[in-house]
């Protein structure tokens, strides 16, 4: 079980909402009643969790397992044990991790605008925002509804994040238009100078950096990236996008919608 310090449960969920949700196809006796309380790996499950196969390394899991029930694919089903629910879908991972979201909902933390944070009076924010001590938002930004912005973050002035969207601890924004449903892990920096010089034998001038950075929605950075700002094209980061920890965005780059960036 996830540690309820950090992840509060939101269970029990039953088998008729797990349908709902997922669209999973239902083998067993149990009613559509019959309810959950958690999500568990298959060596750590019991009669009350789901768990899930997705991966041929862990078949021997599953033979052995107690879960209540388990999502896998059609052709797994035979090495279930017997009085297993099976939730059959060609996509175990992926209504592993919406079922996982469902149980664990993380955007549902106490909303609360601290009077230690630092808001100018130009700027926009939206209903049910949650603001944590130490965040400094400056002249003329916007924020969508229900943003999370955590501790000691920095919003630039005249930026636009759009709603749903978390902003980690320490993160910092400038320069930059941010799209809806977008996550910004811990210590990200978006919008800083790109690395532009005019080169010359005796010195080198700089390139004043006069882009944006462009990011769509539903996407997520992880932390400690950077992502400069364009020299006169902006840089641009398109929808579903999603950058690993310790990745550098250049100045001027524009990623294509979907990509997918790993560490360094």
């Amino acid at each position: 079980m996830a540690d309820p310090r950090f992840f509060y449960n939101s269970g029990p969920i039953s088998l008729n909402q797990i349908k709902k949700l997922t669209g999973v196809e239902i083998r067993g006796r149990e009613g559509p009643d019959r309810e959950f309380t958690d999500v568990q790996p298959l060596q750590n499950a019991g009669p009350d969790h789901v768990s899930f196969l997705d991966n041929n390394a862990y078949r021997e899991a599953l033979r052995s397992s107690e879960a209540g029930a388990c999502i896998l694919k059609s052709e797994e089903a035979h090495l279930a044990p017997s009085g297993m629910i099976l939730l059959v879908t060609p996509q175990p991972y992926h209504v592993y991790a919406k079922l996982a979201a469902e149980f664990y909902d993380l955007s549902q933390i106490e909303r609360n605008i601290s009077d230690k944070a630092i808001i100018d009076t130009t700027a926009k924010i939206g209903k049910n925002c949650s603001i944590s001590p130490g965040v400094i938002i400056e002249k003329h930004a916007e924020l969508g509804e229900n943003c999370i912005v955590e501790a000691n973050a920095v919003i630039g002035r005249g930026c636009r994040i759009g709603s749903n969207t978390f902003v980690g601890m320490g993160a910092t924004i400038s320069y930059a238009l941010v799209g809806s449903d977008t996550i910004i892990h811990h210590g990200v920096r978006i919008g800083g100078d790109g690395f532009g010089f005019a080169l010359g034998k005796e010195f080198h001038t700089k390139v004043p950096q006069l882009g944006r950075v462009i990011i769509g929605d539903n996407v997520e950075i992880g932390a400690n990236t950077t992502v400069d700002r364009g020299t006169g094209p902006d840089t641009i980061i398109s929808d579903q996008v999603k950058i690993d920890n310790l990745v550098q965005i250049a100045h001027n780059v524009e990623i294509g919608k979907g990509c997918v960036i790993v560490a360094q």
